[in-house]
């Protein structure tokens, strides 16, 4: 009588064998499981109310999962596995990890209003994102369209959120009271909205910068870099305000440019 069960082999029916990976291969892979871990240590630092570092780790994992693509792209190390793994991080780091640290801090005082917006702010980030993987690839939109985000793209929504958090790092009196929790409430699912929204917002990405300018635009990175180092809650309020202000700034400039194109569609969904 024959033995129950075959003896396992993994390649007995000529299956694909295991083959070296050059390591630029493997590096962006490891800088979007290194954001995933940073997006991750940010709710541990918030449910053990540590929550300077909690932001910190939230941002930081914003910060590798938004140069892991480029990294790819400038290793030309792209592959359809860094490109799952890289959308996983992004629901993960744009979505849970700001959701929850938030949620941890103030909006669990709203009681179930507050994890409903919680909610709310994940599955709009988590929209936003496929909606961005499923047309990005659109071969019939204008060409001046890709100018344009449609909605705040998900890094931005992140930062935005967390808005509560730095004006409570301010030192102005701000306190974690209920009234503020429901005011944070309302905040958070007004940044989802945007979030899923159809707002145009420009990207930057075609800008480009004259050679006289170089100096000056460099010079100004490093300034504003050096501000978030040394005045990161005042730095980060500063330019959430800011973003606000652009929006809608945004939104002008796409109708300008629409009218003169001939354009009445909406954008398409490309950021």
């Amino acid at each position: 009588m024959g033995a129950p069960f075959k003896k396992f082999e993994a390649h007995a029916s000529g299956g694909p064998r295991i083959r070296e990976i050059p390591m630029r291969m493997v590096l962006p892979n490891l800088v979007t499981v290194l954001a995933i871990c940073a997006g991750l240590s940010g709710i541990r630092f918030a449910f053990e109310n540590r929550f300077e570092i909690a932001v910190v780790m939230v941002l930081l994992a914003a910060f590798l999962d938004g140069i892991d693509g480029r990294l790819a792209r400038m290793l030309k190390a792209t592959s359809k596995f860094g490109a799952q793994m890289d959308s996983l991080a992004d629901i993960v780091n744009f979505g849970v990890a700001p959701a929850l640290v938030l949620y941890a801090f103030l909006l669990d005082r709203a009681g179930s209003p507050g994890w409903i917006a919680a909610l709310l702010f994940t599955i709009a980030c988590g929209m936003r994102l496929a909606r961005f993987n499923v047309l990005a690839d659109d071969a019939e939109q204008p060409a001046w369209q890709t100018e344009y985000f449609v909605g705040v793209p998900a890094p931005a929504g992140a930062v935005l959120v967390m808005l509560p958090l730095y004006l409570y790092f301010l030192r102005l009196g701000l306190e974690p009271s209920r009234p503020a929790a429901f005011v944070a409430t309302g905040f958070t699912v007004l940044v989802a909205f945007l979030l899923v929204s159809r707002l145009p917002v420009y990207s930057g990405k075609s800008v480009k910068v004259p050679g006289d300018r170089v100096l000056p635009v460099i010079l100004g990175v490093v300034l504003y870099i050096l501000l978030l180092m040394t005045y990161p809650w005042y730095t980060l309020t500063a330019s959430v305000a800011g973003y606000l202000l652009f929006l809608p700034l945004s939104v002008r400039a796409y109708s300008k440019r629409a009218m003169r194109e001939g354009e009445k569609v909406p954008p398409s969904d490309i950021g």
